[in-house]
C-alpha cells in the first residue's frame, strides 16, 4: 500500500483557492532546435527512471534486484547456472553471484568497448535478441536490465570469472565507468559477481531493501526454475539471516505448498509438460501443474520466460479450453453429465483450482495495461493440446481421483445454478433489475467515473454524518449494516444471497469475476471507511477479501482505497489539530506547548463526528489522508487472504504469534 501524506491540520485561515495567472504557465514562444535535447548514454534513465522501472519508491528499488537476478536466472534458463546467491549488505548495497558462463569480456565490435562495459552502459545492448544471441529463451528481451541499475546507482561493481581469468570493473555515480575493464587475477571456476548501492538522490524515498520482500519473490523464481538453489543473505545485522530455496520439484512443489493449507482433496498434482514447433525450428515448452482443494475460489498464476503474467493471456486461454474439453468429455462418457443436462461451465472447472501455467517462448510479445499479458496466439494451441492430452491421460488412468474431480465440479454447477435462481427470484419478487441501484445508496450527481467516489461506510450513523457532509456532486455513500460475510468460506450461491454484497455489487456496477466488466465500473474511488477498532478492521478485511475474490481489477487498476480517520483531535487558540497516532498527538502538544492534562478528543469511531468533523478530517480532498491499496504480489496476496480468512486455523495462530510482537495500540 503507498500512502498519500495530506496536512493534519486544519486552519480556516489558509487561503486555498488562490487565483491561476495562464501566462506564468506557459513556456517560452520561441520553440526552435535549440529547444530540443539529446540524452546521451545512460541520461534517458536518470531523467525518467519510472518509464523503466515503474517507481522510484520501495518498489522500484527492490525491481533493481530482480533485474540483476533475472540475468542469472537466464543464465540457468540456458542450462549454465545452478546457484545465485543474493546478499544484502551493511548499508544497504546488494551483491548478486552467479556460476552462470559470466558476462563475455571479450571487445564488442559495434561498441569498441568490453562485452561488460557495453552491458552495463549501453541500452538495448545483450545476447537476448534471438538468432544468434547467447540465449534461447530469456525473461530480459530489451537488454536494458543491467544498464538500467548501473545508471541508478551511486556506484556498480561487476567481477566476471571467465576463461581462466578474473576481470573487475567499477562504475559510478549514474554508471559512468571508472576505468576499462582489468585482469586482476586467475580462477578455474566461472560466473558473475554483482555489487550495487542505489543512488539515493534517485530513491528519495528510501533506499532501505526489505529482506522478506527478496526473498518471497527469489523463492518464486527458485520453484520456475527446479533445481536451481538461490541462497538470500541479510549482513546489515550482527547475526546474518539466511534462505535457501531449492526445488527439485518446481512447480509440482509451487501447487503443493499453495494447497497446503486449502485442504487439497487429491494427494496428486496433475503435471502437463510438452512442446510445440514455432516458425520453422524454435521450440514453445509448456509447464502446467493443477490440483483440486475444498475452497470455492480459483487461484491460477501464469507466467511466460518466469515474467509473472497477471493479466493472463494466451497460454491461459489455452489452458482452459483443454479443460473444458476434456473434463466435460470425461463427464459425458462416464455418464456424470446426462445427454440433456449442459456442459460445465467455465467458472465450475475453475472452483477450488490452484494452477501454475509456465511457458518459455523465444520471443514473447506482451500487451494489456501492464504490458503482463501475453498475446502470442501459437501458445493458445500448443498449451491446449499439452494440457488436454496429459489431463485426458490422468484421468483415464486414475478413475477414482476423476471421480472426487467430477464430483466437485458437478456441486459447483449446482450452486452457479442456485446462484443464478437467488438472482432470478429478487428479480421476479421485487420487479426490479439487477441494474437498479440499491435504497441504501446515496449516490452522487456526477455521471463521470474518474471523479466519483464511492464511499463505503460501517454503520448507519457514521452513513448518514457522511451522506451529509459529502460533496454530493463526486462522493457517494453505502452505509453497511454490521459485518459482510467472509467469502474465503462461502459457496457462490450463499455470496449472492448475501444483501450487503449484492448492494456493492450493483452499486459499483461493474459485476463480479470472471465477468467483471472494468468500462462499466461507476466509480474510480472505492473507498472503505471503518471505525480505527478491532471490528473496523474486520470489516475491512472482510472487504477487501471480497474485492481481491471478486472484483481483483478494482484493486490492480488502484480504485480501492482505505480512508484515514484521525483518532485525535485538539482545540487550541479556535484552530483544529487532527492526529492520526499517538506519536503525533505527541508532536501536536509538544509544537503548541501545551500544558499536561490539556484536554483533546479521542475518537472511538466514525459515528462520534458530526457531518462537517467528518468531511473535514476524512472525505475533504484537500485535507483528507487515504492508503490506496495496491496488488505488488498476487501470490503472495492470495496465501494471506487464504491463511487469515480461510477454514485452517493453524495458519492464524502462527500469523499471530510471528506479528504480536509488532502490536502497539490494541483497542478491544
Amino acid at each position: 500500500m503507498e500512502e498519500k501524506e495530506k496536512l493534519a491540520e486544519v486552519d480556516s485561515s489558509i487561503e486555498v483557492d488562490v487565483p491561476i495567472d495562464a501566462k506564468e504557465d506557459r513556456a517560452d514562444e520561441e520553440y526552435t532546435a535549440t529547444n530540443i535535447q539529446v540524452l546521451e548514454g545512460l541520461e534517458a534513465v536518470r531523467k525518467r527512471p519510472g518509464m523503466y522501472i515503474g517507481t522510484t519508491a520501495a518498489p522500484g528499488l527492490h525491481h533493481l534486484v530482480w533485474e540483476i537476478v533475472d540475468n542469472a536466472i537466464d543464465e540457468a534458463l540456458a542450462g549454465y547456472c545452478d546457484k545465485i546467491e543474493v546478499t544484502i549488505n551493511k548499508g544497504d548495497t546488494v551483491t548478486v553471484s552467479d556460476n552462470g558462463r559470466g558476462i563475455p569480456v571479450d571487445i564488442v565490435a559495434k561498441s569498441g568497448l568490453s562485452g561488460v562495459e557495453t552491458v552495463y552502459t549501453i541500452l538495448h545492448a545483450g545476447g537476448k535478441f534471438g538468432e544468434g544471441g547467447g540465449y534461447k529463451v530469456s525473461g530480459g528481451l530489451h537488454g536494458v536490465g543491467a544498464s538500467v541499475v548501473n545508471a541508478l546507482s551511486e556506484w556498480l561493481e561487476v567481477t566476471v570469472h571467465k576463461d581462466g581469468g578474473i576481470y573487475f570493473i567499477k562504475f559510478g555515480r549514474g554508471g559512468k565507468p571508472l576505468d576499462h575493464l582489468k585482469r586482476i587475477g586467475d580462477c578455474n571456476d566461472r560466473g558473475t559477481t554483482v555489487t550495487f548501492k542505489p543512488d539515493d538522490t534517485i530513491f528519495t524515498e528510501t533506499t532501505v531493501f526489505d529482506f522478506d520482500i527478496i526473498c518471497d519473490h527469489l523463492k518464486q523464481m527458485a520453484y520456475l526454475n527446479k533445481g536451481v538453489k538461490i541462497v538470500v543473505n541479510d549482513d546489515r545485522d550482527v547475526t546474518r539471516k539466511t534462505e535457501t530455496y531449492c526445488y527439485e520439484g518446481g512447480i509440482n512443489q509451487y501447487v503443493k505448498d499453495i494447497n497446503a493449507n486449502k485442504g487439497p482433496i487429491m494427494e496428486e498434482v496433475i503435471y502437463c509438460e510438452g512442446r510445440g514447433v514455432y516458425e520453422g525450428n524454435a521450440h514453445i515448452t509448456c509447464e502446467v501443474a493443477m490440483q483440486y482443494n475444498e475452497s470455492y475460489n480459483p487461484t491460477i498464476f501464469s507466467f511466460c520466460n518466469n515474467i509473472h503474467t497477471h493479466e493472463g493471456g494466451t497460454h491461459e486461454e489455452g489452458f482452459r479450453m483443454a479443460i473444458r474439453r476434456v473434463l466435460n468429455d470425461y463427464a459425458r462418457s462416464h455418464k456424470f453429465i446426462k445427454d440433456d443436462q449442459d456442459d460445465f461451465e467455465t467458472s465450475d472447472l475453475l472452483e477450488g483450482l490452484t494452477c501454475i501455467i509456465s511457458v518459455k517462448h523465444p520471443n514473447p510479445q506482451y500487451e494489456g495495461q501492464t504490458k503482463t499479458k501475453l498475446g502470442n496466439s501459437e501458445v493458445r494451441k500448443i498449451v491446449s493440446q499439452v494440457v488436454g492430452e496429459h489431463l485426458k491421460k490422468f484421468l483415464l488412468e486414475n478413475p477414482k481421483v476423476a471421480d472426487v474431480i467430477i464430483n466437485k465440479l458437478l456441486t459447483a454447477a449446482k450452486a452457479r445454478i442456485a446462484a443464478r435462481n437467488a438472482r432470478e427470484s429478487v428479480r421476479r419478487n421485487t420487479g426490479l433489475e439487477l441494474t437498479t441501484l440499491p435504497g441504501k445508496l446515496a449516490d452522487c450527481s456526477s455521471k463521470d467515473p474518474s471523479i466519483c467516489e464511492l464511499y463505503i461506510v460501517e454503520g448507519n450513523s457514521a452513513g448518514g454524518s457522511a451522506k451529509n457532509g459529502r460533496d454530493r456532486n463526486t462522493q457517494a455513500i453505502l452505509p453497511l449494516r454490521g459485518k459482510i460475510l467472509n467469502v474465503e468460506k462461502a459457496t457462490i450461491d450463499k455470496v449472492f444471497a448475501n444483501a450487503e454484497i449484492g448492494n456493492m455489487i450493483t452499486a459499483i456496477g461493474a459485476g463480479v469475476d470472471p465477468e467483471f466488466n472494468a468500462e462499466k465500473i461507476r466509480y474510480h474511488k472505492i473507498v472503505i471507511m471503518t471505525d480505527a477498532d478491532v471490528d473496523g478492521s474486520h470489516i475491512r478485511i472482510l472487504l477487501l477479501t471480497f474485492f481481491y475474490r471478486y472484483m481483483k481489477e478494482l484493486i490492480e487498476s488502484g480504485y480501492v482505497y482505505i480512508a484515514q480517520p484521525p483518532l485525535y483531535k485538539v482545540e487550541y487558540h479556535g484552530k483544529k489539530y487532527y492526529a492520526y497516532n499517538d506519536e503525533q498527538l505527541e508532536v501536536i502538544k509538544s509544537k503548541l506547548a501545551l500544558k499536561p492534562g490539556y484536554p483533546f478528543q479521542r475518537y472511538k469511531g466514525l459515528g462520534e463526528m458530526d457531518a462537517d468533523q467528518l468531511w473535514e478530517t476524512t472525505m475533504d480532498p484537500k485535507t483528507r489522508k487515504m492508503l490506496r491499496v495496491t496488488l505488488s504480489d498476487a501470490i503472495e496476496a492470495d496465501r494471506v487472504f487464504t491463511d487469515l480468512m480461510g477454514d485452517e486455523v493453524l495458519p492464524r495462530k502462527d500469523f499471530i504469534h510471528k506479528n504480536a510482537k509488532f502490536v502497539k495500540n490494541l483497542d478491544i
